[in-house]
């Protein structure tokens, strides 16, 4: 990375990012992939966006993440979280804003257990009369 660089970790579902935000024309970068290119759905992409653009720095900072685990929607909420982290540590004022939108907490939603006897975690197998 270069010199001056800011670095956020951001989790969702089973999701880790790694997230360092550096100065530059505002392209963000995954996995060595262009933001295009990773995110097949338009709504994941501009859920990434988001604290960018909550803050007004969308065009201040490129952002160079990381992530691995979980699917691609638990991706982009684990990108979303290390994007504001890491904007947090540029600039400490921003705080309120990434507050208020909620970008800062963590979502703890988890899949939940299978149970035995049960095929999934609520799904009973079915009933048969005869």
């Amino acid at each position: 990375m270069d010199q001056v660089s800011f670095y956020g970790t951001g989790r969702r579902k089973e999701a880790i990012a790694r997230v360092y935000l550096y100065p530059g024309d505002g392209k963000v970068q995954v996995n060595n992939h262009n933001i295009e290119n990773y995110f097949s759905r338009k709504i994941l992409e501009i859920l990434v966006r988001q604290p960018l653009e909550i803050t007004g720095t969308g065009v201040l900072f490129n952002v160079k993440a990381f992530v691995h685990g979980g699917g691609v929607s638990g991706q982009a909420g684990a990108l979303r979280q290390g994007i504001a982290r890491a904007l947090l540590q540029a600039d400490p004022n921003l705080r309120i804003a990434l507050k208020r939108a909620g970008f800062l907490t963590r979502d703890p939603r988890m899949k939940e257990r299978r149970k035995y006897g049960l095929k999934k975690a609520r799904r009973a197998p079915q009933y048969s009369k005869r």
